[in-house]
């Protein structure tokens, strides 16, 4: 015996210029029917929360598939996959599609050469489907955006949920996090942690989706901001504070990448903060009280 619930979405073109759309939500649990063998025109995350099975993809060979599990159906691969008939397993399923799969492919939070994926837990991943099945009772006017919003939401709770990611963080990012604004190459940042330059790539590229150089440089940049929009700091001191002794390679840098000059984007800022901005993450469910004051 199973059981099925399932809804389909057709996005119009407007929505589809989103980058990023959902054409599908299901819950399933049970001894449910094997799937395929087919291929799609689209992308597919199914979440395993319970139970095992099996998956078969364009090579022929049979994967066991144990719950927590993630399964890519990606377009234009055959695949062909069923739970254990004798025990069945418990499943959520999201189509989608859209030119935003490209980027996510590329940055590693789709893995279509990693079909079966191991997870921690899918708790973040159920939430993310929970969204999507609510938005999908009849007659929502939001229903598209909502759908594809969350399918953003998905992509990022199952690169969380990863099971060869730490679930606090990974220690390479975190130690390459606090030295980013020292001036650092990225070969001295490798002999730092005893790796060499071609392994802190692989790494850094396998937990943030890109190269050692542009993720200290998002970071410098960040911090750039910061200073300029809560500080006074002249623009050359700014510069040092991020770990560039010249500053202007800094101006040409943060101009290139951000799109506007570091003077022009503190004089659209406006918001010099005495004493900086607090380095306390606010609860956005418990805001502070504010008191008005006057009559």
């Amino acid at each position: 015996m199973y059981h099925t619930w399932m809804r389909y979405f057709t996005p119009s073109p407007a929505h589809h210029r989103l980058g990023l759309v959902c054409l599908g939500v299901g819950l399933q649990h049970g001894t449910l029917p094997t799937v395929g063998p087919r291929t799609l025109d689209h992308h597919v995350a199914v979440v395993i929360g319970a139970g095992s099975g099996w998956f078969r993809g364009a090579d022929g060979r049979t994967v066991p598939v144990t719950a927590p599990a993630l399964l890519w159906l990606t377009p234009g691969v055959p695949h062909h996959y069923g739970p254990d008939p004798a025990t069945g397993w418990d499943e959520s399923f999201v189509d989608f599609s859209g030119p935003a799969t490209t980027t996510y492919t590329e940055l590693g939070y789709i893995e279509p050469d990693r079909p079966v994926v191991p997870l921690g837990d899918t708790a973040g991943a159920r939430a993310a489907v929970g969204r999507i099945a609510r938005a999908a009772r009849r007659g929502n006017p939001l229903l598209e955006v909502e759908t594809a919003a969350a399918v953003h939401e998905l992509l990022v709770a199952l690169r969380r949920a990863r099971a060869d990611v730490a679930p606090d963080g990974d220690p390479v990012l975190d130690a390459l996090a606090r030295d980013a604004c020292r001036p650092l190459t990225v070969a001295e940042h490798a002999a730092r942690h005893g790796m060499s330059p071609a392994e802190l790539r692989t790494a850094v590229r396998r937990s943030a989706g890109c190269s050692p150089k542009d993720y200290l440089l998002g970071i410098r940049l960040g911090r750039a901001k910061e200073l300029l929009a809560a500080t006074d700091l002249p623009v050359a001191a700014v510069a040092r504070r991020v770990g560039y002794d010249d500053p202007a390679y800094f101006s040409r840098l943060f101009t290139r990448r951000v799109g506007i000059a570091p003077v022009r984007f503190r004089a659209q800022q406006s918001r010099a903060v005495p004493g900086g901005w607090s380095d306390r993450i606010p609860d956005p469910e418990h805001p502070p009280t504010i008191t008005g004051h006057g009559t």
